[in-house]
């Protein structure tokens, strides 16, 4: 029996409206759809009356999840991959699915779509013919080698942050980067969709005085806060 087909189905990163026809098509005609988060997964599917059965798929139970998954995929039936917002595979664990399926001689098919990373690169001015995505920074151990390993890179360093951290972050970035040219895109495609853009210090004392909510994107530029235009008239 031919093995299904594991897609991986990119969703809004906040605006239910963006996303695209073979999308919805996938979602609708695959026979179980793997979310990060079936409550979060519902409003969309509910939005779009799409009826497939949903089933999780997260971090902490990939070990029991995986081989189910494969079993599904190994009688010849079609799975949808789904994170929460954007792209799977993107900082969450739909990678090592992705490998488990490729292990099972499974066809692969991603149906693109919403990036956090992309949206924030072509909205944020600083350069993007080379960049460079570092996901979120460890918690506690590791900030400080990561950080020394990029103080050389001239390419556009991307991060992502949770709001209660930001700050946090963007002092770290500036000790160890130095105040180089900064963007922080919050609750990008959202109602409250917000863009800053200045260098490390002055997005540090923005959010000190006008703390963030929603979800974050750091952008960092290279060394040089003149190679792009006037940040202060931003």
């Amino acid at each position: 029996m031919t093995t299904g087909i594991l897609y991986i189905v990119s969703t809004p990163i906040g605006n239910l409206k963006d996303i695209t026809y073979r999308a919805v098509e996938i979602l609708e005609n695959v026979s179980l759809i793997a979310a990060e988060d079936t409550r979060h997964t519902r409003t969309l599917l509910q939005h779009y009356d799409i009826k497939t059965p949903t089933i999780s798929y997260y971090e902490h139970n990939r070990f029991t999840r995986i081989p189910q998954l494969q079993a599904h995929l190994s009688s010849g039936k079609d799975i949808a991959v789904v994170t929460d917002a954007g792209t799977p595979g993107v900082s969450d664990p739909a990678y090592k699915l992705i490998r488990a399926a490729i292990d099972i001689n499974a066809k692969i098919e991603s149906i693109p779509g919403p990036s956090a990373v992309l949206a924030a690169l072509v909205s944020s001015g600083l350069p993007t013919d080379r960049f460079l995505f570092e996901g979120f920074l460890p918690p506690k151990k590791g900030r400080r080698k990561r950080f020394s390993d990029l103080k050389n890179e001239t390419a556009t360093i991307i991060f992502y942050e949770s709001p209660r951290r930001l700050n946090r972050t963007l002092r770290d970035i500036y000790e160890g980067l130095g105040d180089r040219p900064a963007v922080v895109c919050r609750e990008l495609t959202k109602l409250h969709e917000e863009i800053i853009r200045g260098t490390v210090v002055s997005l540090m004392t923005y959010f000190i005085k006008k703390p963030a909510k929603g979800e974050c994107v750091i952008l960092v530029g290279k060394d040089n806060p003149h190679v792009y235009f006037d940040w202060s008239e931003s």
